[in-house]
């Protein structure tokens, strides 16, 4: 996938070289929402982000200096609404270091554009209610649906 960027930042795709600067991404971001994965998992998701046969995309957000301070993960999807398909935005996650930059909206803006390659007819994400912070930057770059979230956790990988 392609890489876009603003003036401060820089957006692209993770490659096999970057499990280095995803994995603190990844578990900061973990961390946020206080949950707890497998190593096995984990790897899993860095394998599928890589995975050419997978419909899973990564991108990372890379501050002026070239640090990473954000990632982002995506998933192309049917729809039975749709004869195309939609974008699952599943996780972002800006650092502390690179809150404030525009990373979070770059990042979203990101997979929009990739999304549109792919003939998404859109895009979409969850939030937890009690995020206050992300909730004031996503009512300025997309539309709420409305629709509240229910699940049975099945125990299965």
């Amino acid at each position: 996938m392609a890489g876009s960027q603003s003036s401060e930042l820089k957006i692209r795709s993770v490659c096999s070289d970057d499990h280095a600067i995803w994995l603190p991404l990844w578990k900061g971001y973990l961390a946020f929402y206080k949950a707890s994965i497998s190593d096995e998992v984990t790897d899993s998701t860095w394998k599928r982000l890589l995975d050419e046969n997978e419909a899973v995309y990564g991108a990372l957000a890379f501050n002026e200096m070239g640090t990473a301070v954000g990632l982002v993960h995506y998933l192309p999807h049917r729809s039975t609404w749709t004869i195309g398909t939609y974008c699952y935005l599943q996780d972002l996650f800006v650092d502390e270091d690179g809150r404030g930059l525009g990373a979070g909206r770059s990042l979203i803006e990101h997979v929009y554009q990739e999304a549109n390659k792919l003939n998404c007819s859109r895009v979409y994400w969850l939030t937890h209610e009690t995020n206050q912070t992300a909730i004031l930057l996503y009512d300025k770059v997309a539309e709420r649906s409305g629709f509240i979230q229910y699940r049975k956790m099945l125990g299965n990988k």
